[in-house]
């Protein structure tokens, strides 16, 4: 579809805000949208912390100094009853992960119509704001989690102990009992990676499916009073779903970050 060209039915409308902005072919296909608006958010993020904490003072906070205190401090309280050792390391990637997905997810909450405009009057077809609802983004920052479980496995337990626990947990050291003790545990690894990234594609994915689906009844209803009243429906149940919205964007970016402490903490454990 070319830039600025409106969508002529439901399906195109849909199909047109689900497709990304891509360059390369096959393998190397890049998603520019997804890689753009994660640095963004990113940096928003970063820069936010920044600001507010250069200009931070020991004397009484003010409210939006107080609100940051607040987060750092449950995020480490968060951590701190999952992991009760070392939090160096884990509680800044903790509030790097939080604050990062919220960022991400928060794009969401961006009317979809205006981003289309927006992006289409600078000349581009395609541009997908929410980088949450693309299985690149989760499957990268999943497996990141789950190559840092791998590193801590091998730094608490040392490769011997480490290949000791594939063959012989949960079942026990009887040679009879390796290869299911494996596989189990093979299919465990593999499951954790899976499920952080699915979990949090597929909720902020269908959130972006209902604001799009809303979208469909305010953007292409007749113009008749009915279609005027499906339209006026439409945008009071689009910031409705809005609202409600904002707690699962909440929730998804703390249940990602719990099960990202939980899974490298179970990293530190011995069987």
């Amino acid at each position: 579809m070319a830039a600025g060209q409106a969508p002529q039915n439901a399906g195109e409308y849909i199909s047109h805000h689900l497709t990304n902005l891509r360059v390369g072919e096959g393998f190397w296909t890049f998603h520019i949208d997804t890689i753009l608006m994660g640095w963004f958010t990113g940096l928003l993020g970063l820069g936010a912390f920044y600001l507010i904490a250069r200009g931070a003072t020991s004397g009484v906070p003010g409210r939006v100094q107080g609100f940051i205190e607040l987060i750092v401090e449950f995020v480490d309280d968060t951590v701190k009853g999952v992991f009760p050792g070392d939090r160096k390391f884990l509680a800044p990637l903790a509030l790097t992960i939080f604050v990062w997905v919220f960022m991400m997810n928060l794009m969401d909450l961006l009317p979809i119509d205006w981003v289309a405009t927006a992006t289409g009057a600078t000349g581009l077809s395609y541009w997908k704001p929410v980088p949450t609802t693309d299985l690149n983004t989760t499957f990268a920052m999943s497996l990141t989690i789950f190559l840092l479980t791998i590193f801590f496995s091998f730094k608490a337990k040392g490769a011997g102990g480490f290949a000791h626990e594939l063959f012989t947990a949960p079942f026990g050291n009887n040679p009879l009992l390796w290869i299911p003790n494996l596989a189990l545990n093979i299919i465990e690894y593999v499951a954790k990676p899976v499920s952080l990234a699915m979990r949090l594609f597929g909720n902020m994915y269908a959130g972006e499916l209902i604001f799009m689906l809303l979208g469909v009844m305010g953007t292409l209803a007749a113009l008749s009073f009915g279609g005027m009243l499906a339209g006026a429906a439409a945008g009071l149940l689009y910031w409705a779903w809005a609202v409600f919205h904002i707690l699962i964007i909440l929730l998804q970016a703390f249940i990602f970050m719990v099960l990202s402490c939980v899974y490298i903490a179970m990293a530190h454990e011995h069987h």
